[in-house]
C-alpha cells in the first residue's frame, strides 16, 4: 500500500510541474508573436469575432470539447468530465500569469530568428509538458484529453494522427472567422508547425522525458 501512495504522490508531482511547464510554454508561443498553438489561436479570432473575453472563450471550449470526450468514450465518465474541467482553470490562469511576466522581455520585440527561436521552444515545452500529464492521467485539459481518446481509441496509438484528427474543431473555426471577418490572428509559423510536429514531439517525450511514466489508458476500444 505505501508503495502505491508514493507512486500516487510521484505522478501528482509530475502532473503539478507539467501543468506549469505547459502553461509557461504556451504563454512563450503567445509573446514570441510567431504563432499560438493551434487551440489558443483559434480561441483568439472566435474571441475577436464576437467580443468576448479571451478566458470566456477557452473555458467555453473546455465544457464543449470534454461534452465531445464524453461522446467519443459512448459513456459518461463523470471522472473524466470533471478533471477536464479541474484542469481548465489552473492552466488558464497560469498562461495569463506567464504571458504578464515575459511582457517586460520584450520576445515580440526581437529579430525574427530569435522570436522563432522562442516560438519552437515553446512549441517542446507544451509537447513536454502534455505527454508528461497524459501520462500521470490524473487529469488533463479537455483538449488534450480529445487527442488522447483518439489517439489510443480510435488511431492506434498514433501520437502524430490523435493530435492532428485533434485540430479539426478549432481549424474550422479559424477557416469560418476569416470567412466573416477577412482577418486571421494569432497564425503563424508556429501554428503550422503545431499542427504537423506537436503530437509527433509528445511521441518522443513518451520515450525521452521521464521514460519511468508510462500511459495509464482508462478508456476501452471501439465496439
Amino acid at each position: 500500500m505505501p508503495k502505491v501512495g508514493e507512486h500516487f504522490k510521484k505522478r501528482l508531482g509530475y502532473l503539478s510541474f507539467a501543468i506549469v511547464l505547459d502553461a509557461a510554454a504556451n504563454a512563450l508561443m503567445i509573446s514570441s508573436n510567431m504563432g499560438s498553438a493551434v487551440w489558443m489561436a483559434s480561441g483568439v479570432n472566435i474571441s475577436s469575432l464576437i467580443h468576448v473575453p479571451y478566458g470566456t472563450t477557452l473555458f467555453v471550449y473546455a465544457v464543449l470539447v470534454s461534452i465531445t470526450n464524453q461522446i467519443l468514450l459512448r459513456k459518461f465518465d463523470a471522472h473524466i468530465f470533471i478533471s477536464n474541467l479541474l484542469f481548465s482553470l489552473p492552466f488558464s490562469y497560469l498562461v495569463g500569469f506567464f504571458t504578464w511576466a515575459y511582457k517586460p522581455l520584450g520576445f515580440d520585440q526581437m529579430n525574427i530568428v530569435v522570436r522563432l527561436i522562442i516560438d519552437i521552444l515553446g512549441l517542446i515545452g507544451v509537447s513536454a509538458g502534455t505527454s508528461i500529464y497524459q501520462r500521470c492521467n490524473l487529469i488533463q485539459h479537455p483538449n488534450d484529453e480529445l487527442a488522447y481518446l483518439l489517439r489510443f481509441k480510435y488511431l492506434h496509438g498514433s501520437a502524430g494522427w490523435g493530435q492532428l484528427f485533434s485540430y479539426t474543431p478549432p481549424v474550422v473555426i479559424m477557416i469560418i472567422c476569416f470567412a466573416i471577418t477577412g482577418n486571421i490572428l494569432s497564425v503563424g509559423i508556429g501554428t503550422i508547425l503545431a499542427m504537423f510536429i506537436q503530437g509527433i514531439i509528445i511521441g518522443w517525450s513518451d520515450k525521452l522525458i521521464v521514460p519511468s511514466l508510462k500511459h495509464h489508458l482508462r478508456i476501452g476500444k471501439t465496439n
